[in-house]
């Protein structure tokens, strides 16, 4: 069920479309974590408090089926591109993981402290869906509130194929699966790996293009209503992190989630290009 595209093959695709051939290579792949004391920094505000999820946004279903090749004579337009996911945060404790759907097909973002696994799968189940529909667990780094659940998670949902930046998949031996890395230019589930080391040295962020959503992981933090970067004491490289932080806000995007922190939806990449003309 899940897929990374490489986003210059993609354009190779659409550009060869319009002669006699084209070739688009479809791969597999990847996971990823944070320490517990991390979430000190902001309480969610839902009002379930702990074990709850709240709802984000709505998203259109779309089909993108995994073809391989495609052999014409005339011109053909590029596959349809699929709607923004919808989105469910899930406070697990002192952390958020995320369920990206689209249709009925979802992405899990993190997955939380150890203990997390039956809190997802609620979660799930309040958006109508379960385990067999998850394709995809993506892992933003190697903390251990982050990856926390993954042996758990990746073992239930047995049709998922886990991604994690490549640096920090030595960590994630928890997976019954292999780890399938993923940076810059990937795409799973039609979601746009970013690379944003620094809090450690594997660390990625999500976005979502279409919906203008961005998963940061623990790259950035939500406090007081705005957004900080990555908190020196949990942080690998701080130097690297900042530049993690002017990175992002090269990105386009309205909504940003973190880990730690509740969301900022609406005007989001302003905030942090305000945080990283700071730096």
């Amino acid at each position: 069920m899940s897929e990374i595209v490489r986003l210059s093959r993609r354009a190779f695709l659409k550009d060869m479309g319009r002669g006699t051939l084209a070739v688009a290579i479809l791969g597999v792949g990847v996971v990823a974590c944070s320490s517990d004391s991390e979430g000190s920094t902001s309480a969610p505000t839902t009002s379930g408090g702990p074990g709850t999820s709240t709802t984000g946004g709505s998203g259109t279903s779309t089909t993108s089926g995994d073809v391989v090749s495609t052999t014409t004579t005339a011109a053909e337009p590029p596959p349809a591109a699929t709607g923004a996911v919808s989105w469910e945060r899930v406070i697990v404790g002192n952390v958020s993981a995320y369920l990206l759907a689209r249709g009925t097909e979802v992405a899990i973002v993190d997955t939380g402290n150890p203990g997390s696994a039956p809190v997802i799968e609620q979660s799930l189940s309040t958006i109508g869906l379960g385990w067999s529909n998850v394709g995809h667990v993506i892992l933003t780094h190697l903390h251990p509130d982050h990856i926390g659940s993954l042996g758990p998670v990746m073992g239930s949902a047995s049709a998922a194929d886990g991604y994690a930046g490549e640096a920090d998949i030595s960590a994630m031996s928890a997976s019954p699966r292999p780890i399938i890395a993923v940076g810059d230019n990937d795409q799973v589930f039609e979601l746009d790996i970013i690379e944003t080391p620094g809090h450690t040295a594997g660390h990625i962020s999500v976005l979502d293009s279409v919906g203008g959503l961005l998963v940061a992981g623990d790259a950035l933090f939500g406090e007081g209503g705005g957004v900080v970067g990555s908190l020196p004491r949990f942080t690998s490289d701080l130097t690297q992190a900042d530049e993690s932080v002017k990175k992002i806000a090269g990105l386009q995007f309205d909504t940003v989630v973190f880990g730690h922190g509740d969301p900022i939806v609406g005007g989001a990449d302003a905030a942090v290009a305000t945080l990283a003309a700071s730096l």
